[in-house]
């Protein structure tokens, strides 16, 4: 996939997660209705769709800490942009960016992959504009405008290891900004005006989706080829059984001070699903002997269920928040001030 290195795509990541409900497409909603709402401009035809409740994660203490250690850090590497950013637009993504939903599919090349996110904000489009043409004067980057369906279009063109590179960004509306691959971007100002179907028109997608938790902190799909799990076969002959597998959620989730993860694997055929758990089963209790430093992964492996059921393999993990600090501190013996030599 290209690397979102211009202007338009630094501006989007770093907002990266945005929805404050103001005037717009969506209408104040729970986190789940809201979702559902941006799931409607996503095209029907993309392979992966994730959507982040970033305001969310940012109400977590851990999260909310890392966060601001690491844009406060000079050494990040994009420490200055984001200060400028805030200093320029008065957004602040900890507080303004809510949620992001993201897309993507295989471009027209053989190694094309395109990619696109929308993002919904409290933001002034004239201030917004001012830092991506000061990045861009700053970067020796060029700015393209046209008219695409009554929308201006924005398109940022810059060398990237000698090649050109092109990424695409519009402001759908006053709280709603669309930026990615020039195609995408397009398809999505397309689903939105009623031009193209969305991906809830999807079968594959909306049976994924279907009884996912769409008001969780991240989650999300991906469709996965025949000719995918053909060549998994082909290099690894003992995974014959994920053959059946059609498609894979993901979901991550925070209540209660636990954190959660859950994997569906999902695919019509029973008897595969149940030889894919045994298989997930075994590998469980293999890795249940493993043993470094002070940690036994048994800790670890022992929170993890996996299910089998006539449409899916389910892998689910529960963890305490401290969990993960407890970890390092036996693996890497900080528990008894040692060091790994």
């Amino acid at each position: 996939m290209k690397k979102a290195t211009t202007t338009a795509i630094a501006v989007v990541f770093s907002l990266f997660s945005l929805i404050s409900c103001q005037k717009g497409i969506f209408a104040p909603a729970s986190d789940s209705a809201v979702a559902e709402e941006m799931l409607r401009l996503i095209p029907k035809d993309v392979a992966a769709v994730f959507f982040i409740n970033f305001n969310g994660a940012m109400q977590i203490e851990k999260v909310a800490e890392f966060f601001n250690e690491k844009v406060q850090d000079e050494k990040f590497e994009g420490y200055s942009d984001y200060q400028k950013l805030i200093e320029m637009t008065g957004i602040d993504p900890k507080k303004d960016i809510h949620f992001i939903a993201a897309a993507m599919k295989e471009g027209e090349g053989p190694k094309d992959e395109w990619a696109v996110g929308i993002v919904n904000l409290k933001y002034n489009k004239e201030s917004l504009m001012s830092f991506i043409r000061f990045k861009n004067e700053k970067e020796g980057s060029g700015l393209i405008e046209e008219e695409y369906s009554g929308l201006t279009l924005y398109t940022v063109k810059e060398i990237v290891k000698e090649q050109e590179e092109e990424h695409s960004f519009a402001f759908i509306d006053e709280s709603n900004i669309v930026a990615g691959d020039v195609n995408l971007v397009k398809s999505v100002i397309n689903v939105m005006q009623k031009k193209e179907e969305s991906v809830l028109k999807n079968e594959k997608f909306s049976a994924l989706f279907k009884d996912m938790d769409k008001g969780a902190l991240f989650w999300g799909g991906v469709i996965i080829p025949p000719e995918a799990t053909a060549k998994l076969v082909e290099e690894v002959p003992m995974a014959s059984s994920m053959e059946a597998v059609q498609a894979v959620s993901l979901l991550f989730d925070y209540d209660d001070r636990n954190i959660m993860a859950e994997i569906k694997l999902m695919s019509d055929d029973p008897i595969k699903n149940q030889e894919i758990a045994d298989n997930l089963v075994n590998l469980k209790s293999m890795g249940s002997m493993i043993t470094i430093q002070e940690f036994n992964f048994v800790e670890v492996l022992d929170r993890i269920e996996i299910f089998s059921a006539p449409d899916h393999v389910k892998i689910f993990a529960s963890f305490p928040e401290d969990f993960f600090n407890n970890f390092m501190d036996k693996f890497t013996l900080k528990g008894k001030g040692e060091e790994i030599k």
